[in-house]
């Protein structure tokens, strides 16, 4: 609310509070998507979002329909960090329906309560009106801590790849042969998939999953991919 009276700072932002029902529950954090939406820094805790302004804007008769309609950019990411395709969302005080419009759009089952009509009404037409994201392309990136802990020399151990093998960058400009312990050479540099990375690009460090590149069948990939050949075996 803004501060006519002079009697207080005036409000620079909304608290959203994101907590769980006890210290066992279950909880989801998209961390890695919300790391990528914000051009691979981690999301801090203060957001700065437009106001619902233009289009978006539900009106009727030049008049706005509710005077506190949330900006769907706020929901993306909130529902982004908090939950996965086919999760439940509730929204007990739906208002103009931005929270069920954005579930539907990211392929969420959602549920609303709201008892002023108007709103309802304006809320029931707006999610008519919404196409949900194909399916497709919902897929959020993993965290992580998600991901498999794997040495890439238990790969070397098992035959999933085999010493002698050439990685390439993903660019195919770029080539190192794997030893029989799991290390690599390039040159005159030779050490672990992420070391050898890292010199090459003259980095701190390097994610040698994804740097490196291998055939696999007919396709070129990420070796990355070889983790789940492991985890089949």
């Amino acid at each position: 609310m803004p501060n006519f009276r002079g009697t207080r700072f005036t409000n620079a932002h909304e608290t959203l509070i994101w907590a769980s029902k006890s210290e066992k529950s279950k909880y989801t954090f998209n961390y890695q998507s919300l790391k990528c939406l914000n051009d691979d820094l981690q999301m801090r805790s203060n957001w700065e979002l437009p106001i619902c302004n233009g289009s978006e804007r539900l009106k009727k008769n030049g008049k706005k329909i509710h005077s506190t309609q949330k900006p769907e950019a706020l929901l993306h990411r909130i529902l982004l960090a908090t939950s996965n395709k086919d999760d439940l969302i509730l929204d007990p005080f739906l208002g103009s329906g931005t929270t069920a419009t954005v579930a539907k759009k990211l392929g969420r089952n959602y549920y609303g309560i709201e008892k002023e009509k108007t709103y309802f009404k304006a809320a029931e037409i707006r999610l008519k009106k919404t196409t949900p994201i194909e399916d497709d392309y919902l897929d959020t990136l993993q965290n992580n801590r998600s991901k498999p802990r794997i040495p890439f020399g238990s790969l070397v151990e098992l035959g999933i790849i085999k010493p002698g093998t050439t990685i390439f960058d993903n660019k195919k400009k770029i080539s190192a042969k794997i030893m029989a312990d799991g290390s690599i050479k390039h040159a005159k540099t030779e050490g672990s998939i992420h070391k050898v990375a890292a010199t090459i690009l003259g980095a701190e460090s390097c994610n040698g999953w994804t740097y490196w590149h291998c055939k696999l069948g007919s396709s070129f990939v990420p070796i990355d991919n070889l983790r789940q050949k492991f985890l089949v075996k």
